[in-house]
């Protein structure tokens, strides 16, 4: 077991046992891609996939941790102002630095100092949010070990603005909340505005979740993922002109977007009319999962990935091949593109009694098109950010 392998080495590094282990999801989205930073709704859903952390506190004034992982190490004081070279490093490092901000309190702060080891079988790259489970494990960590009471939702945001502010990803409120607000057996309707959520059931016995890791790293994906954000700001900024009530592009509807298309750039206005779509489209799922019709739940997934692909633009070739061939899949739902785009993973959506054979299927037609083997993942909806154990 991963506790008992970090337990190990956590004795060996450190001349101790830990004192309280943590475990932090990475996550699906089911639709509802780009939505999140335009304060629109998303559907995502914590997976049975954890980034987990075995933690003393210690009194020799460092944060002291090991990635059992990548086998390397980092140290700095919680008052350092330059952060480590490492990039996992800096997610630690800012999570403790937004932590100190948001207590605010010297006295509290300049007493966190711990050690850990930490590890996981989160695939990296594949957009399953591995640093959205990173910072969610340290910032519940550190709120738990110092009794600091800080909420779920303080802890979601203290993630988000490490991405913001360490890592030079602007980032929406999506993955950290589902990681951190996870049920299992449930997916997770989220609105991006108001932070409001409830979660709806998703049957894994009727659908089974499979996703194609393309292993495609496309180095478009961090620039183009802040350009889309400054164009859709751009948008709201010409539509204001019309609706000056709107503060993102939550707020319009197709109908609207259409009535004043001519005043936007064309790239602009296939923008806007992804997001209205998807939108849209989301709360049709949401209806169809409600209802277990799983033939209307597939149809809005491949218009997902048809909007992301031709409006939004952020697909790639890998991706767009795995989608149109389980699309063409008899006893597949739907497929699409997930996560920010330019590679990763696609997500799949198949009946249990195909399930073995769409997966070989897929995998031979991806490895005669372009020689490699995507990743298979099969998934299941896990919990959120937890508290596995307190030592003995």
């Amino acid at each position: 077991m991963m506790i008992d392998k970090l337990n190990i080495i956590f004795n060996e590094r450190f001349s101790c046992n830990p004192e309280d282990s943590y475990s932090s999801p990475g996550r699906i989205n089911i639709i509802g891609e780009h939505t999140d930073y335009n304060l629109g709704f998303v559907l995502p859903a914590a997976i049975d996939r954890y980034i987990t952390g075995s933690f003393k506190k210690n009194n020799v004034g460092l944060i002291r941790v090991f990635s059992a992982d990548f086998n390397e190490y980092c140290e700095f004081k919680i008052t350092d102002r330059v952060a480590p070279e490492m990039l996992w490093s800096k997610f630690v490092y800012g999570v403790a630095q937004e932590i100190v901000k948001k207590i605010a309190d010297p006295r509290i702060t300049t007493g966190i100092a711990f050690d850990c080891v930490f590890g996981g079988d989160i695939p990296l790259g594949a957009g399953l949010s591995s640093s959205a489970a990173l910072e969610n494990l340290f910032s519940f960590a550190i709120n738990d070990l110092y009794r600091l009471n800080l909420s779920k939702e303080d802890l979601i945001l203290i993630g988000q603005a490490t991405e913001h502010n360490y890592i030079g990803v602007n980032c929406g409120i999506m993955d950290q909340f589902a990681s951190m607000m996870g049920r299992e057996g449930s997916v997770l309707k989220l609105d991006c505005r108001s932070l409001d959520f409830s979660y709806l059931l998703f049957d894994n016995d009727k659908v089974r979740i499979v996703l194609f890791d393309t292993k495609v790293k496309h180095s478009l994906a961090s620039s183009e993922y802040n350009i889309r954000r400054l164009e859709c700001e751009k948008s709201v900024s010409i539509l204001k002109e019309f609706f000056p009530v709107i503060s993102s592009l939550r707020d319009l509807s197709m109908d609207q977007i259409e009535q004043y298309k001519d005043s936007l750039p064309d790239i602009l206005y296939r923008r806007c009319s992804y997001v209205a779509e998807e939108n849209a489209r989301l709360l049709m799922v949401c209806d169809a999962l409600g209802n277990s019709d799983y033939i209307t739940f597939g149809k809005l997934i491949c218009q997902s990935h048809k909007g992301l692909r031709y409006k939004y633009q952020v697909s790639c070739e890998e991706l767009d091949f795995l989608a149109d061939a389980a699309e063409n899949f008899d006893g597949c739902y739907g497929a699409r593109m997930m996560g920010g785009g330019f590679g990763g993973c696609t997500i799949c959506f198949v009946r249990p009694d195909v399930e073995e054979v769409f997966t070989k299927e897929l995998s031979e037609s991806f490895y005669n098109k372009y020689g490699t083997l995507p990743d298979c993942i099969d998934v299941n909806i896990g919990k959120g950010t937890h508290k596995i154990s307190q030592q003995p």
